[in-house]
């Protein structure tokens, strides 16, 4: 799951591409595409000739986005769903047991941070059997996921709320704190970018991993 920040267009498709020759992924997901159409020749022309499959969120002219792409070689989809911050793919498994993934780009406008954790409440009682989500929430639920002191510990709490609410665990990420930065001399730092699981899904998956 990649989110691509502080790069121009060109640095940001080289970043990319770069990324899937390296690691050779079956499924990607891009958040921030800031793209309002995306053609299935650019998307191979970004990722690979192989991945001849996916389903996007269109961004609002500039902002936001999501990208979901995948290699019918690898992976079938059996269902798809889009919400108005995300996107699900319900792929098929070796041993027939399906799991949902959820890619999610969070608002930023606190007035829509509620809308948000309702709609991947709905997204996680929709999506039935093990699921996986993940991408940049554009929240926080721990002060310390922060490096300043100024926090919204209401919304927290409504993070932490739909957490235990939906029995969700975190994949811990390797190699970073933080995820985020105002890039300014004295800059705020911050842990936007998570991914969550369901306990059957860790069991299918159990030496899964995140590394920045």
């Amino acid at each position: 799951i990649w989110n691509v920040r502080g790069l121009n267009r060109k640095s940001r498709r080289d970043a990319v591409r770069s990324m899937v020759a390296d690691t050779r992924p079956g499924i990607v997901c891009l958040q921030e595409t800031k793209k309002e159409a995306t053609s299935r020749r650019m998307v191979m022309s970004m990722l690979g000739g192989d991945f001849d499959e996916f389903v996007t969120l269109p961004a609002v002219g500039t902002r936001g986005g999501i990208l979901v792409a995948w290699k019918s070689s690898v992976c079938k989809a059996l269902d798809i769903r889009v919400d108005v911050f995300s996107v699900s793919v319900r792929f098929d498994h070796v041993d027939n047991s399906p799991w949902w993934f959820t890619g999610v780009y969070g608002p930023r406008l606190d007035a829509m941070k509620v809308q948000f954790l309702q709609e991947l409440r709905n997204v996680c009682q929709g999506c039935q059997g093990p699921w996986i989500v993940g991408g940049d929430f554009n929240l926080i639920y721990r002060a310390e996921d922060k490096n300043k002191d100024n926090v919204d510990r209401a919304m927290m709490g409504c993070f932490r709320h739909f957490l235990n609410d939906m029995e969700l665990s975190e994949v811990a990420l390797m190699g970073r704190k933080f995820t985020w930065s105002n890039e300014r001399e004295a800059p705020t730092l911050v842990r936007l970018d998570r991914v969550f699981i369901t306990a059957d899904w860790e069991q299918l998956f159990h030496d899964c991993l995140l590394q920045s």
